[in-house]
């Protein structure tokens, strides 16, 4: 009988061993391979880099809270928001006193009291998300030029060329990268914010 017992085992762990070598080691390996090869910036995690220093990634959010800056959502992410490893949404209901008074708390920083546009004032899913809508953008122009002093003209047309449309025209929404949109706005202002 133990004869028996072995003889059904030996193949059920050799099974499971190769299985393992082929989908936990083989596999991830293969796949890491070929994204290195096809698709190295975002298998690395989409940096950005200025010389040799990373700057952030274009799928994380970060906060910026310089006037002179576009701002993007709030973040529930961690304690001071915007933490990679601590990513959470708020998960307050619509209903709920305390959004509406995250909400509230939330205006002033806008620079806004009427048509603050949702994405200013409510946290993303993961509390990183790195875009925020072109209406939300173009709510920040006049802070960002007062702070800049350059034509507010300029400043809209550089949202308008970094408002990305959904993929294949119909998956997702039109959004602007608050990071990259920033780096452009340094790039063509001769006052940047310290």
């Amino acid at each position: 009988m133990l004869t028996e017992i072995r003889t059904a085992i030996r193949p059920a762990i050799s099974l499971l061993l190769l299985l393992t070598v082929i989908t936990g080691i083989a596999y991830p390996l293969a796949m890491t391979g070929v994204a290195q090869v096809l698709m190295p910036a975002q298998a690395n995690g989409s940096l950005i880099r200025e010389g040799d220093r990373v700057i952030g990634s274009e799928l994380i959010g970060q906060n910026f809270a310089a006037p002179g800056y576009f701002h993007p959502r709030p973040s529930a992410a961690g304690e001071n928001g915007y933490d990679a490893s601590a990513s959470a949404a708020s998960n307050l209901p619509p209903g709920s006193q305390d959004l509406r008074n995250r909400i509230a708390n939330a205006i002033p920083a806008t620079g806004s009291t009427s048509n603050v546009p949702p994405a200013l004032v409510t946290t993303s899913a993961s509390g990183l998300d790195p875009h925020i809508s072109p209406e939300a953008a173009f709510a920040q122009i006049a802070r960002v030029v007062q702070a800049r002093g350059i034509p507010g003209t300029r400043v809209e047309a550089l949202v308008r060329a970094e408002t990305e449309t959904p993929l294949l025209g119909f998956i997702g929404e039109r959004r602007v990268n608050v990071l990259l949109l920033n780096r452009q706005l340094d790039r063509i202002s001769a006052n940047p914010p310290r």
